[in-house]
């Protein structure tokens, strides 16, 4: 056993890489475009997933297969980043403020920059404890 087969920890940590990096495009995305993109990552997937099979490494079309499936994947990533930010877990963009609900939390969930600030000081029994 002089040699070792290095491919698959290297496709182990591509295949980390990929899902690290289409977390923050999803968020983007849905911030910059909403959900349309979603047509875009399926081109991109059907495109990575059918074009596996005709690599002839392995490595190649493993990776490719690993980068379809996320393209695939980030279309449901997507709807549901969306959910995320009717929520107000993920902030919103102001300029799509009309492709939401008016229910949704704007901003993150955090009050708009223009309103005032409450300078009036936490009853005593809401005050936290000096350490």
């Amino acid at each position: 056993m002089s040699h070792l087969a290095f491919e698959g920890l290297l496709l182990g940590f591509c295949t980390f890489l990929t899902i690290g990096i289409f977390h923050p495009i999803v968020v983007k995305a849905e911030y910059y475009f909403g959900l349309r993109p979603w047509a875009v990552f399926l081109l991109c997937g059907v495109a990575g997933v059918a074009g596996a099979p005709f690599i002839a490494s392995v490595f190649w079309s493993a990776l490719s297969a690993i980068v379809g499936f996320s393209c695939l994947w980030s279309i449901l990533e997507l709807f549901e980043q969306r959910q995320r930010v009717i929520k107000g877990w993920f902030p919103m963009n102001p300029r799509r403020r009309n492709e939401y609900p008016a229910d949704a939390v704007p901003y993150g969930g955090y009050p708009p920059p223009s309103s005032a600030v409450d300078d009036e000081p936490l009853p005593a029994d809401e005050q936290l404890p000096c350490a």
